[in-house]
């Protein structure tokens, strides 16, 4: 093989990885990441974030080729999805199976540090990876499954910390669920049309006409259950400053989603890595800044 054939090839499973759309990476790693630092005080060990942030590239990458092989043959007839490289017939099945395999074993060798704390955890988050793909075909509601594959990295990472998930842990993973759910809506409203043609069931297509509705709903539930987290641990205005941003930040979705034009609901999707961000900020600064305000 050449180099520039090696090379075209590369390119290709970087495409199937979706390494050239990071926004997938940033949706899994920010609740990781409010978790892990929730669960230690806002001392997280070097170590652990560098594998959480490490292990969830790799399991993104792996959840991205497994959605592409089992969406291989609905891509096609999707404008957005057809020129994926499976879809577009660029990448075999074989090749596509092989990659998500290795992706896969690479984030085992990275977990191998804390595996002992959380390999039965890792075990449900690799099913979930693995199997969300196939919820589109009779789930109504398979953004809402998406959103505990999305966030199966908060139970692992406090029980990674502190040897237990426990009440929080689980309660930020529901929280989880219901911002997969808007931002995931608002990313079916792009595809909608191209959905009910081929049969595919999503979020968007469930909730019909209340779609905008349901995407505002599910924002408000999210920052809702985070404020009282927030108030049952005793926090200060740092942390509800960053629940404050990312409601505004919802507030502006509203303004892109709802006319349900493609290019706005795409847009409201992108956004949702700053939503989160402003939690994850208003975590750290409660935790590392407010000490030295007092």
């Amino acid at each position: 093989m050449t180099f520039a054939a090696l090379k075209h090839r590369l390119d290709l499973y970087e495409k199937l990885m979706r390494l050239d759309k990071p926004i997938g990476t940033l949706l899994l790693l920010w609740p990781t990441f409010w978790a892990l630092w929730l669960a230690t005080g806002g001392k997280p060990h070097w170590m652990l974030g560098w594998i959480f942030a490490f292990g969830t590239l790799l399991m993104r990458s792996a959840g991205c080729v497994i959605n592409d092989y089992a969406d291989r043959d609905f891509d096609p007839h999707v404008e957005r999805t057809k020129d994926r490289p499976l879809a577009a017939r660029m990448v075999s099945t074989r090749e596509a199976l092989t990659l998500a395999a290795v992706l896969a074993f690479c984030a085992f060798l990275v977990a191998l540090p804390i595996f002992r704390d959380v390999w039965w955890l890792a075990l449900i988050a690799l099913f979930l990876a693995v199997s969300y793909p196939f919820t589109k075909r009779f789930f109504a509601l398979p953004q809402a499954y998406l959103g505990i594959a999305f966030g199966f990295g908060i139970p692992m990472a406090f029980a990674a910390a502190t040897g237990k998930v426990g009440a929080l842990g689980w309660t930020l993973l529901i929280a989880n669920i219901f911002w997969a759910l808007a931002y995931d809506t608002e990313y079916a409203m792009v595809d909608r049309e191209d959905d009910l043609k081929i049969g595919i069931r999503t979020a968007a297509i469930t909730f019909g006409r209340f779609d905008v509705v349901a995407v505002m709903l599910c924002y408000a539930m999210t920052l809702a259950i985070l404020a009282v987290v927030g108030w049952d641990l005793r926090y200060g205005v740092l942390y509800f400053a960053g629940l404050a941003v990312a409601g505004a930040l919802a507030g502006y979705h509203y303004t892109l989603i709802r006319h349900r034009k493609r290019e706005g609901c795409f847009a409201a999707f992108r956004h949702n890595k700053w939503f989160g961000a402003a939690i994850f900020a208003g975590i750290v600064a409660e935790l590392n800044l407010r000490p030295w305000l007092q």
